[in-house]
């Protein structure tokens, strides 16, 4: 199978707007403060816009796809018809494993920085009685996701190049083979002629 470059066009590409909106809601987090309420004794938080948990699920999904398009191209180095040994089938499952390990964290990493950006503090405290703390989300989180969207990057594109290497070598593999029978078996042939060209000349006699 020979490298695609459409195929390297969209899984890079999707990796990269993923990066982009993982940053974005980095630099987006929802951020609250305590509000006393004018009509009472009591406070309350304040938030600000959502948009990084939005970020953060479109993140999350470009990097759902792009891991499909590579895998399902691949066919997930289980279901295919199978790589030919050597260093490149090696390097080929080494970045397979780092691919979904990377992939595995990021989508972690965005999915619980969403869920935990959307939370709001919903309770109340008494105003000069009890310190209200509002709940917002550690700054890192989506940090984290970005960094490992890049090093799924990396991994999926390292892994595809490798696949198409290794996967290349079985059709020049089973080339070589049928030459070789083929030249085992032409001799025998000749012999098979020889033999029938003196039974005749055996026979004429």
């Amino acid at each position: 199978m020979a490298v695609s470059v459409p195929i390297l066009a969209i899984v890079i590409s999707l990796n990269l707007i993923a990066f982009i909106f993982a940053v974005g809601a980095e630099r987006r987090r929802s951020k609250a403060k305590v509000v006393n309420d004018e009509y009472d004794e009591h406070t309350y938080c304040v938030y600000a816009s959502d948009a990084s948990t939005v970020y953060g699920l479109l993140a999350f999904g470009l990097l759902l796809i792009s891991q499909t398009v590579v895998h399902g191209v691949t066919k997930c180095l289980c279901f295919g018809k199978g790589l030919v040994t050597g260093c490149s089938t090696t390097v080929a499952i080494f970045f397979f494993i780092l691919s979904w390990i990377s992939f595995l964290g990021a989508e972690a990493c965005l999915l619980a920085g969403s869920a935990r950006n959307a939370y709001h503090t919903k309770y109340r405290g008494v105003f000069g009685t009890n310190d209200l703390s509002c709940a917002t989300l550690r700054k890192g989180v989506f940090a984290a996701g970005a960094a490992l969207t890049l090093l799924s990057l990396l991994g999926s594109v390292l892994y595809y190049w490798t696949h198409s290497k290794a996967d290349t070598g079985g059709w020049q593999k089973y080339q070589n083979e049928g030459i070789g029978l083929a030249t085992s078996t032409f001799p025998h042939h000749q012999q098979q002629e020889q033999h029938h060209q003196q039974g005749d000349e055996f026979q004429k006699v």
